[in-house]
C-alpha cells in the first residue's frame, strides 16, 4: 500500500504590510510556490521547516517566527507517479511565518538551488495558473484557510 510524503510548507509574510514570498522554481519558469520540501526520517515537522527554510532561501530562524501551522493538505502525484517508489503523493503541513529579515538575507544558492527569483505578492494577487494543476486544491484551501480568500481553479 502506497502512502503520503510528510512534507512542510512556509509562508514567509512581512507582517507590516501583509506580503508573502514566493519563489520561481528553477526547473519551472513561470511556476511560483512557497518554500517546502519533505520531512527527514527522525525529523520533526519544525526542524523540518527550519531546514528547508534554510536549504531553499539561505535564511535562518532568528529571521522569521512561527505565526500559525495548519495541517492536513494532501494531493496526488498525477499518473500513478511514485516518489522514492513508495509514496503516491504528499501530505503537507503549512506553517505562517512573519519575517523580519531584508531582502538581502535572502541566499538562493546557499543549497541546490530550487529557486530562480523570489518576490513578494499581496495573497490576493496569487496566481493559481502558477501551480500544477494536480496542487491547484491544496492552494485554494491554504489561501482561504490563512487569508480568506476564495479563488477558483482555471478554465
Amino acid at each position: 500500500m502506497n502512502s503520503f510524503r510528510p512534507n512542510v510548507a512556509a509562508i514567509l509574510r512581512q507582517p507590516k504590510s501583509g506580503k508573502i514570498f514566493i519563489g520561481e522554481r528553477i526547473d519551472y519558469a513561470g511556476s511560483w510556490q512557497f518554500p517546502q520540501g519533505g520531512v527527514d526520517k527522525g525529523e520533526d515537522l519544525i526542524a523540518a521547516l527550519r531546514r528547508e527554510l534554510y536549504e531553499e532561501t539561505g535564511i535562518s530562524p532568528h529571521l522569521y517566527e512561527l505565526v500559525a501551522c495548519r495541517t492536513g493538505y494532501r494531493y496526488r502525484f498525477p499518473k500513478g507517479r511514485l516518489k522514492n517508489g513508495k509514496f503516491c503523493g504528499q501530505e503537507q503541513t503549512y506553517f505562517l511565518c512573519d519575517y523580519h529579515g531584508q531582502d538581502g538575507h535572502f541566499n538562493l544558492m546557499v543549497h541546490t538551488p530550487e529557486f530562480a527569483r523570489f518576490r513578494w505578492i499581496d495573497p490576493s494577487e496569487f496566481d493559481l495558473a502558477w501551480v500544477p494543476r494536480f496542487k491547484a486544491k491544496v492552494f485554494i484551501r491554504v489561501l482561504r484557510d490563512f487569508f480568506g480568500i476564495k479563488v477558483q481553479i482555471p478554465e
